[in-house]
């Protein structure tokens, strides 16, 4: 095959093979590629109640007397180091900052 030839299929073939993106649907002039979708927006709008059921819990498990301890320790500047309990057994050393 000549040289003319090859150049010719690939200046017929270069913009067939440009096609096959999807560059130009990623590029729209919208608010999000989901918009204009009715069937979804339908489907929300006539839900009852789109949130979780457990989004309603107001019984939060927590511990008032421990929170406000921790509070007065930090506002008084007595906070108290953590435990040195390591959860496995890698020893890890303090860092220490050279001595200048």
């Amino acid at each position: 095959m000549s040289r003319n030839n090859r150049l010719a299929v690939l200046a017929l073939a270069a913009p067939l093979l440009g096609a096959c993106t999807d560059m130009y649907l990623d590029r729209r002039d919208s608010v999000s590629f989901g918009a204009g979708d009715a069937v979804a927006v339908n489907k929300i709008t006539q839900m009852v109640d789109p949130w979780p059921p457990y989004s309603g819990n107001r019984n939060i498990a927590f511990d008032g007397e421990r929170m406000a301890a921790a509070a007065e320790r930090y506002r008084t500047n007595k906070v108290t180091p953590l435990s040195t309990a390591a959860t496995s057994s890698v020893q890890y050393a303090p860092v220490v900052a050279p001595v200048k």
